[in-house]
């Protein structure tokens, strides 16, 4: 809060007034934080708080102080006083002192909300490179059931657990993986148990948390003290969600009860868990390699997942942003960021290769990406960050990435951008002038070359950014001759002035008259963003 404090010791210098902001974190009543200062008293009782639209004057054994509500999500007050100067004088200068202040405590609360954000982010992506590798090797259900229970018992916090997985002959619910409760008998739950929780969820599709004293069910005690989280686990195929069992977590190390936010995280990782129990399924049944392929395609589509929802800029940019996967599971992305000061981040990457280790080392990429991208404005130390989280991993794999990370700022009308091996990045302008943006050193992994960032001017009022990956241009119709770059350029720049969704519609249509039947060789990524 130093900026903060600079700001208040600035008004003071001014008005010869202290000032200090105060806030409310929780409920209506809830004990007051102190933000910023130039004097730390106690904090104001709730009845000098005025609400938002009134302010409230408060004789004191020290004087005078004015205290005056600031807008904003969570409710904050800025007290003034006690002041020599006129009030005249310090309202003239509270003008411009609030809406500053206002502004500053947004900012900060956006700031938490990411982190926390990332925070879950970061915890899924291990969960995921966990259960990733469980994924690509051969392993007995029960041992991958084993294994995955005790990576989400962890990251959670839970003393017991269990996995328990449908079988179809019984139309039961039988426990193949469990933690705590050693010592007591476990037996099958019927899929219509009335008093199970396991079995409510399995029919539902629903996860649920249930507090203490509810729903308690006998079969259910050996791993179940307390509270419980409990998710269905679904494989995801073409004709819709399959449910093969689910997941129970119940005596939380803290002593505190089960959050949305353990909620969410466990049902984002379940369908994962999913996977790994039906691919010890298809090595058990050993499925042929055509079979194999598709599962290997879902897993791919699972990946995708992780990318985030174009509408996540909005309004400071209207983006449009896909990726086609291939047959086989790769690795292309994208990945947008809100920055500070209304600025946009949006990146691009392509891993080398296919397979589950272009796949993982995407997801890899795409977390540190998220995180590192929060921690400097300057787009080439992002990327070198960004190499020094996956070296080791690319290293041992041998793969690398091409990648492109821009900032568009808005206001300083400027588009500063870091480019590792990334052939395909343009500005195309209002006017339809196309600026390649040119790679600065070899992709991530090839070699320990530093990125550098470059500038270059930014028109808010009609210039693109636009991003693909070689999948387009290396697209090849019936006599396998590829699109290549140009055709691609000349649509947009044709079409620059429609919204970018516009725009990349008509480059799928593009793409899809030009390739007719000719299967896909490469994942396709396109980025189209206007700010």
């Amino acid at each position: 809060m130093s900026d903060l404090r600079e700001v208040l010791a600035a008004f003071r210098d001014a008005t010869e007034c202290d000032a200090a902001v105060w806030r409310r974190e929780g409920a209506p009543g809830s004990p007051l934080k102190f933000v910023a200062g130039t004097a730390q008293r106690p904090a104001p009782p709730n009845e000098w708080l005025p609400s938002i639209g009134d302010e409230h004057d408060q004789e004191t054994a020290l004087g005078r102080l004015i205290i005056i509500p600031l807008g904003g999500q969570r409710p904050a007050w800025i007290i003034v006083g006690p002041c020599p100067a006129d009030r005249t004088e310090v309202d003239r200068y509270l003008k411009f002192v609030r809406p500053v202040v206002v502004q500053y405590l947004q900012n900060t609360m956006e700031v938490e909300h990411a982190a926390n954000e990332l925070a879950e982010r970061y915890e899924e992506i291990n969960l995921l490179y966990s259960i990733s590798e469980i994924l690509g090797r051969t392993v007995s259900l029960e041992h991958g059931a084993a294994t995955i229970l005790k990576e989400v018992s962890e990251t959670v916090g839970a003393h017991r657990g269990s996995i328990l997985i449908h079988d179809h002959t019984t139309e039961s619910l039988q426990v193949i993986a469990r933690i705590g409760g050693e010592g007591i008998p476990t037996s099958p739950i019927a899929l219509d148990d009335g008093c199970s929780v396991g079995a409510h969820v399995f029919r539902t599709l629903r996860s649920v948390i249930v507090d203490t004293g509810e729903m308690v069910c006998e079969a259910e005690r050996a791993y179940r003290h307390g509270a419980m989280l409990t998710v269905p686990i679904l494989w995801t195929a073409q004709h819709g969600s399959e449910p093969l069992g689910v997941v129970n977590l119940s005596d939380r190390r803290s002593g505190q009860a089960f959050t949305a936010g353990d909620l969410k995280l466990v049902t984002a990782i379940a369908s994962q868990i999913g996977a790994a129990i039906q691919n010890a399924r298809l090595v058990r049944q050993s499925l042929d390699q055509q079979r194999l392929q598709q599962e290997m395609q879902l897993a791919h589509d699972l990946q995708m997942k992780l990318l985030p929802d174009a509408a996540h800029v909005a309004p400071e940019a209207v983006v449009f942003a896909r990726v086609v996967p291939a047959e086989d599971v790769g690795g292309d992305f994208y990945n947008l960021y809100r920055l500070p000061g209304n600025r946009i981040g949006v990146m691009i990457g392509d891993v080398s290769g296919h397979g589950y280790e272009a796949a993982l080392i995407m997801a890899l990429t795409m977390s540190a990406s998220a995180i590192h991208a929060q921690g400097t404005d300057d787009p080439a130390e992002m990327l070198r960050r960004l190499y020094m989280s996956v070296k080791e991993e690319l290293t041992t794999t041998e793969m690398f990435v091409s990648a492109f990370y821009a900032v568009v700022d808005r206001e300083a009308g400027r588009l500063r951008f870091g480019n590792m091996g990334h052939p395909h990045a343009f500005v195309i302008s209002k006017d339809g002038d196309v600026t390649r943006l040119e790679a600065g050193g070899p992709p991530l992994g090839m070699a320990d070359e530093a990125p550098r960032s470059e500038s270059l001017a930014w028109n808010v009022d009609g210039d693109i950014l636009l991003l693909l990956t070689d999948g387009i241009t290396d697209a090849r119709n019936g006599d396998g001759v590829r699109l290549d770059e140009e055709p691609v350029l000349a649509c947009v720049r044709e079409h620059r002035h429609e919204t970018p969704s516009e725009i990349a519609a008509r480059v799928f249509a593009l793409l899809d008259e030009y390739t007719a039947d000719v299967p896909r060789l490469d994942d396709l990524t396109l980025v189209i963003l206007k700010s």
